[in-house]
């Protein structure tokens, strides 16, 4: 019988650096085994060094292109990234969510590049639950750079901004969309806007109506961050450098101006409420058959309210959930 690694012991492992190890612990945080938590809370002590840059944008924008090429950039430049791509599917399946995978072969077999997709598994806002765990992995085993690409964006689709220091949004010309969609709230949660593509014709157009809206929308102040437009275009291998420049700028002001500190705060609250959420649901839907079955019931019958049941019902939960955590 092959014995078992403990999760302590990988964690030890993550500290060193070791792809395989980040590699099993993110596929037990996924699968949501009891006997990882003693090793995350510990990992997430030694957490709080790489630069977590999220990049989102409307399907077909060319998101997964410029993650490749964006990580050739740092990889000049010396430093080491990690990748957590999130899949609307199951992970790698058909048509994996950093495209091509031919295309990123080299990235691959590099040791300095750890690449995770992760399914969504119907969870709103882009973000999978355990992908800021995995990005806790990555950051704790020395990765200077942690990108997380997500499955697009749109109203409700905007968790990313509150998970990662940077948030980059990727447009494209010739979507339709894209510009509506930025219309539509997507507008300001960008710190760097991308424009793809940017060799096509049609490219200065949707260039220029970005520009003109972050003009607009522009507060006065001499602290403020003036989100930049960054072209870029994959055929030509062009803007990818600028890119990871603009990304620097924005990390450097983010410290110069102390507004890092409240980017961690709002980090730590999305952490913790979507801990919690995911601690209460997953009570509610244990229990559900024997704990709820009269609240419901008088539910249908009018004889409470949903408010009043819903209240009722954590009260329940409240004394399990602190005997299971």
């Amino acid at each position: 019988m092959i014995s078992r690694t403990s999760s302590m012991k990988l964690a030890e492992r993550v500290r060193e650096g070791h792809l395989r190890a980040i590699a099993r612990l993110i596929t037990r945080v996924e699968s949501r085994d009891p006997e990882v938590r003693q090793a995350m809370a510990e990992l997430y002590k030694s957490t709080g060094r790489a630069h977590v840059v999220g990049i989102t944008g409307v399907p077909g924008a060319g998101k997964s292109t410029l993650v490749a090429e964006l990580v050739q950039e740092y990889r000049a430049s010396g430093r080491t990234v990690g990748i957590v791509a999130i899949d609307p599917s199951s992970p790698f399946s058909g048509g994996a969510i950093l495209g091509d995978r031919i295309r990123m072969g080299e990235l691959v077999s590099d040791p300095g590049v750890f690449i995770r997709s992760m399914s969504t598994r119907g969870t709103l806002g882009g973000l999978a639950r355990p992908a800021l765990e995995a990005v806790d992995l990555l950051d704790a085993g020395g990765f200077d750079v942690v990108l997380i690409e997500t499955v697009g964006v749109g109203q409700d689709e905007v968790d990313i901004v509150r998970a990662a220091h940077t948030t980059v949004v990727v447009n494209a010309p010739g979507l339709g969309d894209d510009v509506q969609a930025i219309k539509a709230g997507v507008l300001e949660i960008a710190d760097i806007h991308v424009v793809s593509k940017a060799d096509r014709p049609d490219s200065n157009k949707t260039i220029q109506e970005l520009k003109v809206m972050l003009a607009m929308s522009l507060e006065p102040g001499k602290d403020i961050w003036r989100v930049p437009v960054v072209p870029t275009s994959s055929e030509k291998h062009s803007g990818f450098g600028e890119l990871m420049s603009a990304i620097d700028r924005h990390a450097v002001h983010l410290e110069h101006s102390g507004e890092i500190t409240e980017r961690r705060r709002q980090i730590a609250l999305t952490r913790v409420v979507k801990v919690a959420e995911e601690i209460v649901r997953d009570n509610f839907v244990r229990d559900s058959r024997s704990q709820t079955e009269e609240l419901l019931k008088m539910v249908t019958q009018r004889e409470m309210d949903p408010h009043g049941a819903a209240v009722t019902l954590l009260k329940a939960m409240k004394e399990k959930i602190h005997e299971a955590h």
